[in-house]
């Protein structure tokens, strides 16, 4: 946990926010993290109730409801959302939708995931979600939770062009970029970037409490902090030999 916090505090020392997954969490934890500057915790609720069984054995849904209370009640953001295309019937997709907006205020962000199917895993031959029922998710996402930033999430990388821009269209307004994911694959830098001209889409922009300016001069004073703290300790070890 100590190395946890560190990393948090190393991160937030350069100016980003932060962001972590760590599986379930009890309050004292939570408080930790949120000490050390976690911005966001991810804990997604997966599925429906319903369906859950069906899926998780190693911990109860009331197990994750519990964790992202335990979230919120340190003052961190919320990120929770699901994978669809596991097995799981329309009636589950929307539950699961309801299960996230129920949660007060609502998650700051919902990714919403489709199932990557990994060789060798239990869900490797399920049948293929349509794509407009997908979509059709990420639309009452955006009209149950106004306010949560919908992100595309998992499942991008098997997506065409078609099924994104439908994506977005009908309220997704977020994506996880770069090269990769936790365990699969996610479309190149370049391959957005290239999409999002084509759509038109533009990156939003953040408002920080300081200007790049500013940020440029903290970190280059924090560069010449660490050159500094290396010579006095080169200075130190010369000085006893």
């Amino acid at each position: 946990m100590l190395l946890v916090e560190e990393m948090v505090r190393q991160v937030k020392a350069v100016g980003l926010e932060t962001c972590m997954t760590l599986g379930m969490v009890d309050g004292e934890q939570a408080s930790r993290l949120a000490t050390a500057g976690l911005d966001y915790y991810n804990h997604n609720l997966d599925t429906s109730p319903e369906f859950y069984g069906e899926i998780i054995t190693t911990r109860t849904y009331s197990d994750r409801l519990e964790t992202l209370s335990n979230v919120r009640d340190a003052g961190m953001k919320v990120c929770s959302g699901g994978i669809l295309g596991m097995g799981e019937d329309a009636q589950d997709r929307s539950a699961l939708l309801q299960q996230l907006a129920k949660l007060s205020p609502h998650p700051e962000s919902v990714p919403i995931n489709m199932l990557v199917k990994v060789p060798g895993t239990p869900l490797e031959n399920v049948e293929d979600l349509d794509p407009i029922e997908f979509i059709r998710a990420i639309a009452v996402a955006r009209i149950m939770m106004p306010q949560s930033h919908v992100r595309l999430s998992a499942g991008r990388e098997q997506m065409n062009e078609s099924t994104q821009a439908l994506a977005f269209l009908a309220g997704a307004n977020s994506i996880f970029y770069g090269d990769k994911l936790l365990t699969t694959g996610n479309p190149q830098a370049d391959r957005d970037r290239a999409l999002f001209a084509k759509l038109g889409l533009h990156p939003e922009k953040i408002e920080t409490c300081e200007s790049e300016d500013t940020q440029a001069a903290r970190l280059a004073q924090q560069a010449q902090q660490k050159v500094h703290a290396e010579r006095v300790a080169e200075l130190a070890v010369d000085a006893s030999v």
